[in-house]
């Protein structure tokens, strides 16, 4: 764990827990061995001996509670153990629709409102009673509906709102759409991350032959909304930048938006070079699988596709079909919100793993220390790009 010497010279603001909602159980259970791994690694005699640390190295950390519902469909959040003085995390996927709950004898699969919902059953439950409320929401919940256009809702300011008027102090969430929207709750604890570090890692592990300089690689954002990303990921790896300009029919509205007549590309030449597409959100896929395409018809090499959220709305057989007529070699995508069984046996999946990340934040939080200290520098990525490339220098053949 980064910085360990930080967290043996603080004391925790309160005894730790983790409230992990159904959506996010899988999640929580990793974090939570994550958490205890680090704590049993802590050699400070104060720890072991001074009270104030009673509660600080234990085997669990996971709160036993329960989200319920009636045969109506309504619900409720229920403790089934004492939080009174406990720093609590929340930590909820409102992208996870394979959980299920039974209406008028129905099934219905839980939506990102439900899970919203759920949420807020759970703060109220607290009932003031925990030192401190925290929420851990990876896929900001209507993240993209961050500003008005027009006469229509704006969900997610207003949901932001609502939770701070519930007495939360922080809430953390991952590659938000838009972050300004947290100037809906300017006074409150917002922190945006990003995982370009993770990206890079299981690009280097799955390929041996990953040339990481202007010559052989090239970072590209599928739109303009993406290009800040793709700029930081191409900077940090010392390569160059493209981008893809969507242009639309504006007189014409399919489905609520204007249509995309053609994708232009604005960068230097591809041919023969690799390309990673970086993007927040895979929702159908197909933006990301047409500008994957138009790169294959300008003679790229290899094409990987990273972005935070693999949500694949319309299913998996796009990207098989996609896949098989060679448009695109890799996709790999965070485990931050539920994941498609299918996916993991696909050839072309990678999982890049964020718990740990997770349980870092958890830990320096919960000592009130600053969370740069989690956070993953360009000197970091730099390290690990020496290490894949002094590795490839030892193990290349003669003369490669």
């Amino acid at each position: 764990m980064p910085n360990l010497h930080e967290l043996e010279n603080a004391m925790p603001i309160a005894p730790l827990k983790i409230v992990a909602l159904r959506s996010a159980s899988k999640m929580g259970r990793q974090i939570n061995d994550y958490l205890v791994e680090f704590r049993r690694s802590i050699h400070n005699d104060k720890v072991k001996k001074d009270p104030a640390f009673h509660g600080y190295s234990e085997d669990n950390y996971l709160v036993d509670f329960e989200t319920p519902r009636f045969g109506s469909g309504e619900g409720k959040a229920t403790f089934h153990e004492s939080i009174r003085g406990k720093d609590l995390f929340l930590l909820v996927d409102v992208c996870n629709h394979s959980i299920t709950y039974t209406m008028n004898g129905y099934t219905n699969h839980m939506s990102p409102d439900d899970h919203y919902q759920d949420l807020k059953r759970v703060i109220a439950a607290c009932n003031g009673k925990a030192h401190r409320i925290n929420v851990i929401m990876p896929f900001l919940y209507e993240g993209r509906q961050h500003k008005r256009s027009g006469r229509e809702s704006l969900d997610c300011a207003y949901a932001l709102r609502e939770l701070q008027g519930m007495g939360i102090s922080n809430f953390i969430t991952f590659d938000a759409h838009d972050p300004r929207v947290q100037n809906a709750i300017p006074l409150s604890g917002f922190d945006d991350f990003i995982s370009p570090y993770q990206f890079i890692k299981v690009l280097l592990n799955s390929e041996e032959d990953l040339i990481v300089d202007k010559n052989h690689l090239l970072v590209i954002s599928p739109d303009e909304g993406a290009l800040d990303r793709a700029v930081y990921f191409a900077n940090v790896l010392g390569v160059d930048t493209g981008m893809f300009y969507k242009r639309r029919d504006y007189s014409t509205i399919i489905n609520g938006r204007n249509p995309i007549v053609a994708h232009e590309f604005l960068g230097d030449n591809i041919d023969g070079k690799d390309i990673i597409i970086i993007d927040d959100i895979i929702s159908s896929g197909q933006s990301m699988l047409d500008t994957a395409k138009q790169l294959k018809k300008m003679n790229a090499r290899r094409i990987f596709v990273c972005c935070t959220f693999g949500l694949f709305t319309d299913g998996l057989k796009a990207f098989d079909e996609a896949y098989e007529k060679g448009y695109f070699d890799k996709v790999v995508t965070t485990d931050l919100t539920y994941l498609p069984p299918e996916l993991h046996s696909k050839p072309y999946f990678i999982e890049a793993g964020m718990s740990k990340f997770i349980a870092s934040l958890i830990d320096f939080m919960n000592h009130d220390t600053s969370l740069n200290n989690a956070l993953t520098t360009a000197e970091k990525i730099h390290g690990i790009l020496n290490a894949y490339n002094s590795r490839r220098s030892i193990t290349a053949p003669e003369g490669e």
